[in-house]
């Protein structure tokens, strides 16, 4: 049998055996755009052929291959820089590859890892004594207490969901108080109970039947609160800003109603702020707007609390708390030194009040240049959705040729809802690469009409 060579090893062949294939592509003139899709023939397709077979095939990728990042920008491993309006999905806050964030993983990798949630260790509590100082300093939830820290949004929202049916016991032992209710175009994940609370066909359908007990609403829609959330209903999941289903925000009166409701019947509030929370509204949570009445029981963070490293979080009221019990839930992952320790720097850095001024600040510059996209283009763009650095720009048609044209001139962008350009930069990002990326966007534009 013959050898097979480390991984490291066969990439690096095939970015040497790319090396000659490169003066091939610009003959053909597949370079005559900045970063045009990497053709057949290239390192990149060489990288995804071998590796594809071996994949279970969940996404439909683009041909670039990506291979190291700093702040806003990537660059694949044809060494072709790209600007980033997607952060990973509002992933990374602080852009890519912080320095700080980089020497606090390598510090703490040599110290501790991993040794469960049997045992204490210096970081888990750490990280939840500042999740609810921050909290509580931020104008967010003012009666926060406790944090459950888990490894990513759905398992973040599957605890939420989990803590609300507890309660529902609590308060009516027969267990008739078990119904969750979530709202249309919502998306809080893709574990079995996270998915139960996303009402959309697309997801649910290839994995009916759903949890049972869980319940839909219209989102924004006042008047049919008192109908919808009943003596029932043990937890109302509802996004401040609906970030998958199409950068749509609530309106105050829809949450101070909702909030009221779930007062009403001793309903536990879940606010998933995992997209729009942790400054990227220009406050520390996307809720800290809203008077006290309207604040959660309970609130989920993930995405941008890690990084890029893999981590989650429950943020809970004492009452919600005193419910749960030794047992009730747990995780293996959660909590570990290593994510908890990376996670208390990023919400150090997220929770500054210069940075949250600079997202407001960043977002005017992105809402000028949306009305001067719209007078240029006024039969494309319909409007413009979202608050801070969490922003949509509604389209008319179906913007994937526009995405195309964009990554080929190096700006990278992705959609949300319905025909809806999604904009989640780097917190970090500058005046001059928004305007530099959305001139890119405009050339992009311009090429597909």
């Amino acid at each position: 049998m013959a050898l097979r060579l480390p991984l490291r090893c066969r990439l690096a062949s095939l970015a040497t055996a790319g090396a000659v294939a490169r003066p091939r592509i610009a003959r053909r003139g597949l370079a005559s755009l900045p970063n045009a899709d990497p053709a057949p023939g290239s390192r990149s397709a060489a990288i995804a052929n071998e590796h594809a077979p071996y994949m279970v095939a969940t996404y439909a990728r683009p041909p670039p291959v990506f291979v190291k990042g700093e702040g806003v920008w990537l660059w694949d491993i044809e060494d072709r820089k790209y600007l980033d309006f997607t952060a990973g999905i509002a992933v990374n806050g602080l852009g890519h590859c912080d320095p700080e964030f980089t020497r606090i993983l390598a510090e703490q990798a040599k110290e501790l890892i991993h040794a469960s949630n049997l045992y204490y260790n210096p970081w888990t509590g750490a990280l939840s004594k500042l999740l609810v100082e921050k909290t509580l300093e931020s104008g967010g939830m003012h009666n926060a207490a406790s944090v459950f820290v888990c490894n990513s949004g759905s398992e973040a929202n599957e605890a939420a969901i989990k803590f609300a049916r507890k309660a529902g016991k609590v308060v009516d032992p027969s267990g008739d108080k078990h119904e969750i209710v979530s709202f249309k175009n919502g998306f809080h994940g893709r574990t079995m109970g996270s998915l139960s609370a996303t009402p959309n066909p697309k997801y649910q359908q290839p994995f009916s039947p759903m949890v049972p007990g869980f319940r839909v609403g219209t989102y924004n829609d006042v008047a049919a609160i008192n109908d919808l959330v009943t003596e029932k209903t043990c937890g109302v999941i509802v996004e401040p800003i609906q970030g998958e289903g199409g950068l749509i925000a609530a309106n105050d009166e829809f949450l101070v109603a909702l909030a009221k409701r779930c007062r009403e019947v001793d309903a536990v509030l879940i606010y998933d702020e995992i997209q729009c929370g942790l400054s990227r509204t220009g406050t520390f949570w996307a809720h800290g707007n809203l008077p006290k009445e309207a604040h959660p029981d309970v609130l989920t963070t993930a995405k941008a609390l890690g990084n890029g490293f893999p981590i989650g979080a429950v943020i809970v009221t004492q009452d919600v708390a005193d419910k749960m019990k030794v047992g009730d839930h747990g995780t293996t992952f959660g909590g570990n030194p290593l994510a908890s320790r990376l996670a208390h720097y990023i919400v150090g850095r997220l929770s500054e009040q210069s940075l949250q001024d600079t997202v407001l600040a960043r977002s005017n510059v992105f809402q000028d240049r949306f009305t001067k996209l719209k007078a240029k283009y006024p039969n494309l763009v319909k409007e413009t959705r979202g608050r801070g650095l969490i922003l949509g720009l509604e389209l008319s048609e179906d913007p994937s040729p526009i995405i195309k044209a964009a990554r080929e001139r190096g700006l990278l962008v992705i959609t949300a809802g319905t025909n809806v350009l999604r904009f989640v930069p780097s917190l970090t990002i500058t005046d001059e690469e928004i305007n530099k990326g959305l001139d890119i966007l405009d050339d992009a534009i311009a090429a597909t009409r």
